[in-house]
């Protein structure tokens, strides 16, 4: 089933979110409605994306794509799903203080009519500060009160342990420290799983571990067909695409991490499946097609 944005089909009164708090809506069938909306966008020197790679080559496929050499601002895409009652986010965004110009969501949200009351779960790719410290509000209270919270065991255990810290380097230590408030609060209604688990109904939890020890991307399926949320598994729709192989500084487990990019975009372009990244470009919508010995990604119009 082909999937388009903002078309409607049978049985859809209309698209979730208008032009300004989403980049694109997909319907995967009568009732099941994914959109992506903004948390807003992070500003990188580009230096942070190109250190340990080949210059030249890196440099010439930034030209080719017309990516600015100077600085990276990629976007911060959260994907909602609402399939009957169930309104369904995955991540939380990055909250009132990590950016200056992130912690959008909240105002995204509420542009779209929808209340931190309605939203019943909330599902983590993984315990990026821009992924999940925005469920704590300024007050430090739980940002989505009705909702089920949903992440990893591993990812769960890996910034629970002691020593954490001592595994990241100096510019990071900050994200175990911000992890563990976040699931400290989170505590007493955090709900773990494991790959393969159906987190909820139609949701499938898929391992792509590398980017940290527990991230999971997830299959959101409609009968035979399914929607990839890839989280940061695939981060630059530039070099994730047409250089997997090639680490990224982002990564905590580098090679791990290129392993995770290479078998995942093998099975999306072999599926044809539509995919959201976190942070690809324009709403993050889009799929993977094979391109050589390469991959390419293609924004759904």
């Amino acid at each position: 089933m082909e999937i388009s944005r903002r078309v409607l089909v049978a049985g859809a009164a209309a698209a979730l979110l208008t032009p300004h708090t989403s980049r694109g809506a997909s319907i995967t069938s009568v009732g099941k409605i994914i959109n992506t909306v903004s948390d807003g966008y992070l500003s990188l020197p580009i230096s942070s994306r190109l250190a340990g790679l080949p210059q030249d080559e890196a440099m010439r496929l930034l030209a080719e794509n017309g990516v600015s050499a100077n600085q990276m601002m990629p976007e911060c895409n959260l994907t909602l799903l609402k399939d009957g009652s169930r309104v369904v986010l995955f991540d939380a965004g990055a909250g009132p203080n990590f950016t200056p110009s992130t912690g959008r969501l909240g105002e995204t949200l509420l542009a779209a009519g929808i209340e931190p009351t309605s939203v019943t779960d909330v599902i983590f790719t993984h315990a990026h500060p821009d992924h999940i410290w925005g469920i704590l509000d300024d007050f430090d209270e739980i940002t989505f009160p009705e909702a089920r919270l949903h992440i990893g065991r591993t990812e769960w255990d890996f910034w629970r342990a002691e020593g954490v810290a001592d595994l990241l380097p100096e510019d990071r230590k900050v994200f175990a420290v911000g992890a563990k408030n976040r699931f400290s609060a989170m505590e007493d209604r955090v709900e773990l799983f494991d790959a393969g688990a159906e987190i909820v109904p139609g949701v499938e939890a898929v391992d792509t571990a590398g980017h940290t020890p527990g991230h999971m991307s997830f299959a959101i399926h409609a009968g035979d067909e399914y929607t990839m949320v890839v989280g940061d598994a695939l981060m630059n729709h530039v070099f994730s695409f047409q250089r997997p192989d090639w680490p990224s500084g982002s990564d905590q487990d580098q090679e791990n991490g290129a392993a995770t990019r290479k078998r995942l975009l093998d099975r999306l372009a072999s599926d044809g499946a539509p995919i959201i990244g976190f942070h690809l470009p324009d709403g993050g919508q889009g799929r993977v097609k094979r391109s050589g010995n390469a991959y390419r990604f293609v924004q759904d119009r």
